[in-house]
C-alpha cells in the first residue's frame, strides 16, 4: 500500500493534517488578511469578540487579537520548525557517531547526552534565554539545546541495530568509507523514526516558545501566542478572550501536530507495512 493509503486509514491523523494545513495557510496569508502591524493600537481596549470591528476582540491596549493570532502562527511555526531542524541535525550527528563507532566515542557522547538530560528542559531553556538577549535566535538556540538528546539516543539505537547488518558489511568489503556508509546506507534506513520524532518535537518546541514568551522572555518585537496570553493574564476574568483564543490556537496546533505524528508513525512503520 502507498504512503497516503496507510496514512488516511487513521482518521484522526487526517483531521490533524487538515487543521495543520489551515494553520499554515493562516500563517502564510497573515500579511494579506491583517496587513497592519499586529502591535498597532487598532481601537478601543478590551472590546469583546465581534464588537467595534474586532473579530476576536481586542486586548488591554486595543490591539486586534485576531491579527495577533494570525501573525503569531507564523512565529510559532517558524521557531518550532527551525529549532526542531537544528536539534534533529545535532542529535543525528552525535547519535550516529556514537552508534556507529561504539567504544570510547559512544561512552563520551552518551555521557554528554545524559548530562543534558538530567537538567529540566524548560528550566534550562529559561536559563539559556535569560543569559542571552531574548530574541528569536536565542529562543531557537535554547530549544535546540534542550531537544537534541532525545534524537541522539534514538539515532544511536538505530545505528547500533544496523551497523552489523549484511549490507553494511558488504559496504566495508568493497572499501566504502565510514562517512559514506553512514550517510548513504545507514541513515536512510533510520529516517522513518527520525521523521516521526521530529514531527512530535515541533509541538514541544511550540509549547516551550509559548512558555518563554508568556514569561516575558520572547522577542519583544515579534508577536506570538505566548506573548498574547501573557499580556492578557491580568484581565482573564473581565476579558477572557484575550487569553482564550491564543490558548485555543496553541491547543489546536499542538494537537494537530501530534495527530500528524501518529499518522506518520502508522504510515512509515515497516511492521505495519508488512501486515498490509
Amino acid at each position: 500500500m502507498s504512503f497516503w493509503q496507510l496514512y488516511r486509514r487513521n482518521t484522526s491523523a487526517v483531521i490533524g493534517l487538515v487543521i495543520l494545513i489551515s494553520v499554515f495557510v493562516i500563517a502564510a496569508c497573515a500579511s494579506l488578511i491583517f496587513p497592519e502591524d499586529p502591535f498597532r493600537l487598532a481601537g478601543k481596549p478590551m472590546s469583546g469578540p465581534g464588537l467595534n470591528g474586532f473579530l476576536l476582540g481586542s486586548d488591554t491596549l486595543g490591539r486586534d487579537v485576531a491579527a495577533g493570532i494570525a501573525h503569531g502562527a507564523r512565529t510559532s511555526l517558524m521557531i518550532g520548525g527551525l529549532a526542531t531542524a537544528v536539534a534533529v541535525f545535532i542529535g543525528a550527528v552525535l547519535g550516529g557517531l556514537a552508534g556507529y563507532y561504539g567504544g570510547w566515542i559512544d561512552d563520551i557522547l552518551m555521557r554528554v547526552t545524559e548530562m543534558f538530560q538530567t537538567i529540566p528542559s524548560f528550566l534550562f531553556a529559561i536559563l539559556l534565554v535569560a543569559i542571552m538577549k531574548p530574541s528569536i535566535q536565542s529562543i531557537i538556540i535554547a530549544i535546540s539545546v534542550v531537544s537534541w538528546p532525545a534524537v541522539a539516543r534514538l539515532v544511536r539505537g538505530e545505528f547500533i541495530s544496523l551497523r552489523n547488518r549484511e549490507f553494511v558489511q558488504a559496504c566495508h568489503i568493497v572499501g566504502m568509507g565510514d562517512i559514506r556508509i553512514m550517510m548513504a546506507e545507514i541513515l536512510p534506513n533510520c529516517l522513518s523514526p527520525i521523521i516521526v520524532a521530529g514531527s512530535l518535537m515541533v509541538a514541544t518546541a511550540i509549547l516551550i516558545e509559548s512558555g518563554l514568551s508568556f514569561l516575558g522572555l520572547g522577542d519583544p518585537n515579534i508577536i506570538s501566542w505566548g506573548f498574547q496570553i501573557g499580556a492578557g493574564r491580568t484581565v482573564l476574568r473581565s476579558a477572557w478572550w484575550v487569553c482564550t483564543f491564543p490558548g485555543v490556537a496553541i491547543l489546536l496546533t499542538v494537537l494537530a501536530i501530534n495527530l500528524v505524528g501518529e499518522g506518520l508513525n502508522d504510515a512509515l512503520n515497516p511492521r505495519l507495512r508488512e501486515r498490509t
